[in-house]
């Protein structure tokens, strides 16, 4: 394995050299995101530190979901950072084996408004906030009891929550808490226990040559390196320590 391991990175740093590669996401916090016009961000700065160690210069660029996804798959950028992996995207995207995170969908209500649900069949007649430029599929897309009201941001949706335009926000539960400490909103919206879905992140690599190479060498250099302490502390400086709970799950999926 050590073999494979030195041939796949020297057979790399020919194809890397010299090589900056694009990559696009939209404001994902705390995973990817902005701040005074500087990225930041875990998957960010765990991203960077891998492609360091690879020799390979990235550079980053933030925009809309669906720009991103567009641009990636028109080979006008490298990559896209923190996608799900969905078959109708296999076509244009190479996925490294190890996953960048784990992100877990649930829904966020106002406490002054709360609504007792513990099954997707409990949204009837709800309006639910969804992320801007997302898809949903499953029965979270396609059920006719419930209305999904995208927005223009992640801030948009929590502020419209907050004023009761609308009844649910879906997002990723780290997500929803960071977003809603930015708003200063922490005492007025809460996360419901029903996990919409649970699943891995990943960074997406536009398929051109060379790129199952790069792949391969960035899964097995980012699984070594969530083995050591600064990836714990990376995760720290943005999570904290805390573990988020684990409660009734729905076999549906929220897709970026």
């Amino acid at each position: 394995m050590r073999l494979l391991g030195l041939v796949v990175l020297v057979g790399l740093s020919s194809l890397a050299h010299g090589e900056r590669l694009r990559i696009v996401s939209d404001d994902w916090a705390p995973y990817l995101y902005q701040e005074n016009a500087q990225p930041k961000g875990i998957d960010y700065e765990v991203t960077n530190e891998v492609f360091k160690r690879l020799g390979v210069q990235v550079q980053w660029e933030f925009m809309p979901w669906r720009r991103c996804l567009a641009m990636v798959e028109q080979g006008l950028a490298d990559g896209v950072m923190d996608i799900f992996q969905v078959d109708s995207r296999q076509d244009y995207l190479i996925y490294p084996d190890e996953p960048m995170s784990q992100v877990e969908f649930v829904l966020y209500q106002a406490r002054s408004r709360p609504h007792p649900i513990e099954r997707l069949e409990d949204l009837a007649g709800l309006t639910i906030g969804t992320s801007p430029g997302y898809t949903y599929d499953g029965a979270f897309a396609e059920s006719p009891l419930f209305r999904r009201e995208p927005a223009p941001s992640h801030e948009a949706n929590f502020g419209k929550l907050a004023l009761g335009r609308i009844d649910l926000v879906v997002t990723d539960r780290r997500v929803g808490r960071y977003v809603s400490r930015r708003l200063g909103l922490e005492q007025t919206v809460e996360a419901l226990p029903l996990v919409v879905s649970r699943r891995p992140q990943y960074l997406g690599l536009a398929r051109k040559p060379g790129r199952e190479q790069l792949a391969q060498a960035f899964s097995e250099e980012l699984r070594r390196f969530k083995q050591e302490p600064a990836y714990a502390a990376i995760s720290a400086r943005y999570l904290g320590n805390q573990d988020f709970p684990f409660a009734v799950e729905q076999q549906e999926r929220g897709t970026r």
